[in-house]
């Protein structure tokens, strides 16, 4: 059995000597694990689930790697493999929508895994150089975070893929009115759920959907996806005109691959099930499957064709406007019977309310309209008897069909076409595209009982046209085998991918993108809303350009510049302390706690290590001019820190290195950042209607070319961060929003720029660091709480923090984001003098 509810889904596909994984263990990703793993240019496939050493769950989730597939002319780690991940309590199982709080420590331990692996592979296939992941893959809405966080850090371009969203259960959950938002949202936690899907949209090249439907209808809820846009954007890109810092991520509809090797050969079209049975129902030839005597004991006739309907008992599922149709034709219930599979039931009484009602209803039409001897509706059915209901259908030479009101894919379309059946369809959502690539039925409007009965009536009487049909389905029915699927998504991650990791210096070719018949159609390629800031053009690096300067910046890098000791360099240190305590008075100034945090740091980390194995990180959201004047003010030198990060996380300097920039930092982070362009949209966005023009303005002095600061006066109301981030999003606008120096300023830096992300720069196993924080602080507090570090929360040195400008009261809860009983955070009364934060630091497990 495979745990769905449990896993972190997130998956990475590396060819050409790199891996491919994912993060949710459902039977659908272990087979495309198996299938890509199995495709030529793919390396090895990883696939990262949750480890779980519960007595509750069996006890291979316990267990660190399993092997999927090794190919018979493998060498070395290629293959597919499950790789756990220990990420919340290990002993115990928690439903996904407790999982939250325990995402960071899912991505600090994949981040951990992905490096040692670069190496291990690089040793085995890439001359000792480390081999990095190809594309980093995102299934469902915890994973589509993991990977944005991953692929930040990594610089690897990131694919996903929503399957189940968030906002179209909110939806669908608030018309049933069963629930109110509250309840929702503390039931499902739904807005944390959302916000995940959002962030992958932020960081995703390409969204990979089942359907057109799922991108229009879906994906079209949300904040960071427009299609009008995206279309739009796409159009810019290729006849080479700006998009104004804008971005959409690239949408593609690939099938989702299925496995046909248990079809078995077809017998001809004109074996029927006459030539099986004869009019007593007795076997001619062999023992026929025990289901068929189960349908069949239902009719009168059973040699009739079968319309058969397949689906669970749901409303959406129409079978009643079926049953009508079906009841009401005379024509049609003489030429045919009808099979409704409609799940297992034992007492309709005792199923929960909408099955019933489905179910009460069926029986009922079955008695209004006299059907008995014509429809079979079976009571129970196992999984591994599908097949054979199929067959017999087909032995009838009869139809499937799939009425439902919308349906988002419609795998049963192509089963059903596996086993020699015609279909009838819904014309809303996925059998569109599914029937064009069989060519195989017909659709219909699921609301028109005539245009129903027309098409069965059509299709059962036709006997060439129902040839026709069987023949094309099972011609076509490859577009949706695993190897079609495989090559089809490698070549539009191929097509899509214009960033590569940092260690890799060569430059990628970029690949024209073909103009579409629906492409052509786009003469509108205004960017304009009702609220809009001025355009700045040449703003934007491409993807080779920044490339470039990257390959320029590590080449500056090792140059020698001042006199650098190598006794500094965060990643060689044994332990990191990571000191981000924003302290600062009513005013947004600095206050003397910090001077003394970082001087008890200091002594105390000494005790406890030695000097020289401890290294310290100074993380602030203040410019490097306002930290070295604050530094200056107390017993502290800057060149007592490894590395003093600025900005919220948008700038790197080195005080070993002469306070040099970390100009690799500097390209890393750049991705997506709008520029000039976002500079006076903030201005307006930021406003409350009725503010004044001077209540927000830029503050130059502690602006950068990576961070937009903004001086905000006491006292006005100004949009928070989730409000501001979604009226941005919704221009194509990705970047992080972080108010700062107790809600005095607002920062704007790139998307992958954050005080926290910052600290995988330095290859350090990120238990190895220690951060040391207050209770309260900037708007990017809570980002530095969680996963594998260990946080010192200090109480009483934080006067005034910025969270009230974080979120909206009705939306996510810190206790959806933050561990707080995780062991590794550990809270620090008012007193912190060194020995104090030296027995807290061996609370934590730090000698």
């Amino acid at each position: 059995m495979l745990l769905i509810d449990e896993a972190v889904n997130c998956h990475i596909s590396m060819t050409d000597f790199t891996f491919f994984w994912v993060q949710l263990q459902v039977k659908y990703v272990v087979e495309l694990a198996r299938a890509l793993a199995n495709t030529k240019g793919v390396y090895r496939v990883d696939l990262l689930t949750r480890q779980i050493t519960s007595p509750e769950v069996d006890s291979n989730y316990g267990e660190p790697i399993e092997m999927l597939s090794y190919p018979q002319d493998g060498s070395g780690s290629c293959g597919a493999y499950v790789i756990r991940i220990p990420c919340g309590p290990p002993d115990k199982y928690i439903p996904k929508e407790s999982l939250w709080p325990y995402v960071p420590e899912f991505v600090d331990g994949a981040l951990n895994h992905i490096v040692n692996m670069a190496r291990a592979l690089g040793e085995q296939v890439n001359g000792g150089k480390p081999t990095w992941p190809y594309v980093i893959h995102g299934h469902y809405a915890d994973a589509g975070e993991v990977a944005a966080q991953l692929s930040g850090a990594l610089d690897v371009p990131m694919v996903l893929t929503g399957h189940s969203l968030g906002r179209n259960k909110f939806e669908q959950l608030l018309k049933q009115g069963r629930l109110s938002r509250e309840d929702i949202n503390s039931t499902y936690k739904i807005l944390r759920r959302i916000e995940a899907e959002e962030l992958g949209l932020d960081a995703a090249q390409m969204v990979v959907t089942s359907t057109r439907q799922e991108i229009e209808e879906q994906w079209g809820l949300y904040d960071g996806f427009d299609v009008k846009l995206e279309r739009k954007l796409r159009v810019r890109r290729r006849r080479g005109v700006s998009c104004m810092g804008r971005y959409m991520p690239r949408t593609v509809v690939i099938p989702p691959g299925m496995d046909f090797s248990y079809v078995t050969a077809q017998d001809s079209p004109e074996d029927d099930l006459k030539t099986l049975i004869g009019s007593d129902r007795t076997p001619k030839k062999v023992q026929l499957p025990p289901i068929w005597s189960e349908i069949m004991r239902f009719f009168t006739n059973p040699h009739k064709p079968a319309i058969l309907a397949l689906s669970r008992p749901d409303p959406k599922k129409n079978v009643t406007t079926l049953l009508k149709a079906f009841g009401e034709c005379q024509p049609l219930r003489e030429l045919a019977n009808m099979i409704l599979i409609l799940g297992n039931r034992d007492d309709i009484e005792e199923m929960s309310t909408s099955p019933s009602d489905v179910l009460t209803n069926v029986l009922k039409l079955i008695d209004k309209y006299d059907l008995y001897g014509q429809v079979a509706y079976p009571k129970h059915h196992k999984q591994s008897e599908v097949p054979d209901i199929y067959r017999l259908a087909a032995k009838t030479k009869g139809v499937f069909i799939n009425p439902a009101l919308v349906e988002p894919f419609g795998l049963t379309l192509i089963e059903a076409a596996a086993y020699g059946l015609p279909s009838v369809a819904t014309k809303n959502g996925g059998p569109v595209d599914i029937l064009k690539a069989l060519n195989n039925g017909l659709l219909v409007d699921p609301h028109d009982q005539k245009a129903i009965t027309d098409a069965l009536l059509k299709l059962l009487a036709d006997k060439n046209l129902w040839n026709e049909c069987r023949k094309n389905g099972l011609k076509n029915i490859h577009h949706f085998a695993w190897p079609e699927h495989c090559r089809n998504y490698l070549s539009q991650v191929d097509h899509c991918r214009n960033r590569h990791p940092m260690t890799h210096l060569g430059i990628p070719s970029i690949h024209e993108e073909p103009m579409s018949e629906s492409l052509k159609e786009v003469e509108d390629l205004s960017l304009r809303f009702s609220i809009e800031g001025d355009f700045k053009p040449g703003c934007e690096l491409d993807a080779a350009t920044r490339q470039k300067k990257l390959i320029e910046a590590i080449t500056l890098m090792s140059s020698p510049s001042g006199s650098p000791s190598i006794n500094y360099s965060p990643g060689r240190r044994q332990m990191l302390f990571v000191i981000a305590a924003d302290c600062y008075n009513s005013n947004g100034e600095s206050t003397g706690h910090i001077q003394d945090i970082i001087k008890n740091v200091l002594h105390a980390a000494g005790l406890s290590l030695g000097l020289g194995k401890a290294g310290f990180v100074l993380l602030t959201g203040s410019s490097l001019s306002e930290t070295m004047e604050a530094l200056r003010l107390g017993p502290v030198n800057a060149e007592d820190f490894d590395a003093i990060i600025c900005n919220s996380g948008s700038e790197m300097y080195y005080p070993w290195k002469d306070m040099v920039a970390d100009m690799d930092y500097e390209a890393h982070v750049e991705y997506r950042w709008p520029g000039e362009n976002i500079r006076s949209m903030v201005l307006k966005l930021a406003r409350v209607d009725d503010e004044s023009n001077d209540d927000i303005v830029e503050f130059g002095k502690a602006s950068g070319s990576k961070c937009y600061s903004y001086s905000i006066k006491p006292g006005i109301k100004i949009r928070k961060v989730d409000t501001l981030r979604q009226k941005l999003r919704m221009r194509g606008f990705r970047c992080n929003l972080v108010y700062t120096r107790a809600a005095s300023r607002l920062n704007v830096v790139p998307l992958f720029a954050s005080r926290m992300q910052a600290m995988s720069r330095w290859g350090i196993d990120i238990s190895k660091l220690v951060v040391i924080v207050g209770e309260q602080g900037d708007t990017d507090y809570e980002q530095l709480l969680g996963g594998l570090h260990k946080t010192l929360i200090i109480r009483g040195v934080v006067e005034h923090g910025s969270e009230q400008l974080l979120r909206e009261e009705d939306n996510l809860k810190r206790e959806d984001l933050v561990p707080f009983e995780s062991p590794n955070i550990h809270f620090l009364e008012e007193s912190y003098e060194a020995q104090h934060i030296l027995a807290a630091l061996d609370g934590l497990g730090v000698k």
